[in-house]
């Protein structure tokens, strides 16, 4: 382990809310190590900025970490060129451009079967009934697991995301992470032979890439393809419906919906943090690090630095969101960010309002998870009228 300040959290506490917390860590111990998950946190944005880019001594390369062993070593669990081989394999599927021509016609026609069918009732959770079936159609699409129901892929995404952040062992988390991971292959081999066109399974079997290699990283698109766009759609929209100063301001043109969605990420990160696991010694701002010290760069945290964001803890769209790293900021910054913002900022949320007039909450929205994070439910109702 590295010889940081240590400091102890209460792991239940943490998931319910980690913000209280990597708030004291960046002002007392920007570096510091928690035993409860066995890891070194990096928590202020400039650190984890810099950091994150040396790969010689961060590596992604994790042969025994949580995500490796559950999920296989997919691409964003390699550096250098392995790195890179296999991320221009799969950027054909992924890139602005794909997105744009291809996939953007194919989620709004989905995210709009999905918003006729709601609208009769009157009333729904955001997050099941809209935000899940929204985000998995989107995911069924580009990975081309056209056999999957938007359930199974709900359910999937979610016992691995649990499965990688089950720093703390439990037997049954980690079950259904394997009973997951089984069924992605049972699709997968489905599908081998005769992928849709674009997708990623296509672009990586063109590309000639092992099959070990496209199993992982099917996974890897499905652990975080699925999560992050349906704790964003629906926690977006949660903050604009509990904030409706800030819903006037996009009503009034003077923001917009990609405004929203970039504060939003940067207040709540859906993905909240990276591991990586230390290559070679060396010392960080007089912390010294050994190899094979698990280290955490913590996204969420570095949304919320007082060195670069004025009242962190308050969402305003209106502020300059460019100092936050959502997505990363290094060699693995997310390959579907584009993806992950045509969805949310450009089809999900202008829908949504558009679509159901006086939409409002109806209950309370809890929120869970450090490592992954958004709202378990987000009641709503609407008018029919």
């Amino acid at each position: 382990m590295s010889d940081a300040t240590v400091t102890h959290i209460d792991p239940a506490a943490f998931a319910a809310d980690p913000y209280p917390a990597l708030a004291e860590m960046r002002r007392d111990a920007p570096i510091t190590y928690l035993p409860e998950l066995g890891a070194t946190l990096i928590t202020r944005r400039d650190d984890i900025h810099r950091e994150e880019k040396r790969i010689d001594v961060f590596s992604s390369r994790q042969p025994q970490g949580l995500m490796t062993v559950l999920m296989g070593e997919n691409l964003m669990r390699k550096d250098g060129e392995a790195h890179m081989a296999e991320r221009r394999a799969l950027f054909p599927a992924l890139s602005p451009r794909t997105v744009a021509e291809h996939w953007k016609p194919v989620f709004e026609a989905a995210a709009r079967q999905v918003i006729a069918d709601l609208k009769p009732r009157g009333e729904c959770d955001l997050v099941k009934d809209y935000a899940m079936p929204v985000s998995a159609s989107a995911l069924i699409a580009i990975t081309g697991l056209a056999e999957m129901t938007c359930a199974e892929m709900d359910r999937v995404s979610q016992h691995m995301i649990d499965g990688c952040a089950n720093y703390l062992g439990d037997p049954t988390i980690e079950a259904r992470c394997h009973a997951a991971t089984a069924l992605i292959d049972a699709h997968i081999e489905r599908m081998i032979n005769s992928p849709p066109p674009r997708s990623a399974l296509a672009v990586m079997r063109h590309a000639g890439l092992p099959m070990d290699s496209i199993r992982a990283n099917i996974k890897l698109v499905i652990s975080g393809g699925q999560n992050e766009p349906r704790d964003a759609i629906a926690g977006a929209a949660w903050a604009l419906l509990s904030h409706p100063d800030q819903m006037a301001l996009i009503r009034e043109g003077k923001s917009g919906w990609a405004d929203a969605f970039a504060e939003y990420v940067r207040w709540i990160s859906p993905i909240g943090m990276s591991p990586r696991e230390v290559a070679r010694a060396d010392t960080v701002k007089g912390v010294r690090f050994e190899k094979g010290d698990r280290v955490f760069l913590m996204f969420s945290s570095a949304g919320r630095d007082e060195a670069h964001f004025d009242a962190p803890d308050a969402f305003d769209i209106t502020r300059d969101t460019g100092p936050a790293i959502p997505f990363g900021a290094g060699p693995h910054f997310c390959a579907g960010a584009a993806a992950s913002r045509c969805l949310i900022a450009e089809i999900a949320l202008p829908l949504l309002f558009d679509a159901l007039p006086n939409l409002r909450l109806d209950g309370e929205a809890p929120f869970r998870g450090w490592a992954f994070r958004g709202p378990t439910r987000v009641p709503v109702r609407w008018s029919l009228a």
